[in-house]
């Protein structure tokens, strides 16, 4: 298992942990920003961008245990990690099952599994995709040949139609086309029953003791810190207004006004806090 990985800056370790349709290069802006201070390692995940389209392992635990591999081989023994959509879970459970290497959590526009909190967000039902992806076999059937078209769509909702640079998105369309491509982004939620039960399994025993800090846009604006707020002992709360999915890109100055004093903060005492 290979991951590629783009890597800036010195000084304290910040693994970045991006979702779908992205790669590594969501988190351009956020690198630029942090790498003064910082050592930022943003990964494509396994099966997404340029690594290893692996035939499974894409339910949170393996992604986890990955990025924990990952730091390892870095020779970093600690870092803080940042994650978003599909990031999230992995980088919740890396948290709770090594609080000694995870200095800090970040987490975004995300859900962890059947946490009780998001049922507002849920009284409609999941988001439509949902269930068209974990369909084995069918989403990349239906659209390979069609990637550019369906991955804008994303990008388009994820930024409220105001778009993204054009290299970093030629870089997702690239990244999302062919079938296999397809198949390995998929494949992330056809593993959410693990990656929920595996998240039941972590709170039933153990609590989120690492400073952590949860930010919403649309559409999941608070629901992800509802999640948070009966599991974490130290959790700080925001919400990014007039912005969509995909903060990063989306809202980066916005986001990194957020980032910088939190993870400065490292071993300052943290408060219970939202804004």
């Amino acid at each position: 298992m290979e991951l590629n990985v783009a890597i800036a800056g010195q000084g304290p370790a910040v693994l970045l942990l991006h979702g779908f349709p992205h790669t590594w290069q969501l988190w351009t802006h956020v690198m630029d920003g942090l790498s003064d201070r910082f050592r930022v390692i943003a990964p494509d995940l396994r099966g997404f961008g340029a690594s290893t389209r692996a035939v499974d392992g894409y339910d949170a635990g393996t992604l986890a245990a990955d990025a924990e591999a990952l730091l390892h081989a870095l020779g970093e023994s600690s870092a803080a990690v940042i994650g978003i959509d599909a990031g999230t879970p992995p980088a919740f459970l890396l948290a709770m099952r090594r609080p000694g290497l995870v200095r800090q959590l970040v987490v975004m526009e995300s859900l962890l599994g059947s946490l009780p909190g998001a049922e507002e967000f849920l009284a409609g039902g999941p988001p439509w995709w949902f269930g068209f992806h974990s369909e084995p076999g069918l989403a990349e059937s239906v659209l390979t040949g069609q990637e550019a078209r369906y991955i804008d769509w994303f990008l388009d909702a994820g930024t409220l139609g105001q778009g993204m640079d054009p290299a970093v998105r030629a870089a997702f369309l690239d990244a999302y086309t062919g079938s296999e491509a397809l198949r390995c982004a998929f494949s992330y939620y056809r593993a959410l029953p693990a990656s929920a039960g595996q998240i039941r399994d972590a709170v039933r025993t153990d609590r989120l003791t690492v400073p952590a800090m949860a930010i919403g846009a649309r559409p999941v604006g608070r629901a992800l810190e509802q999640q948070l707020r009966p599991v974490a002992d130290r959790l700080v709360g925001h919400v990014i207004e007039d912005c969509g999915h995909i903060i990063p890109l989306h809202r980066p100055a916005e986001l990194l006004r957020l980032l910088e004093p939190f993870l400065l903060s490292a071993g300052a005492p943290a408060e219970s806090a939202r804004e």
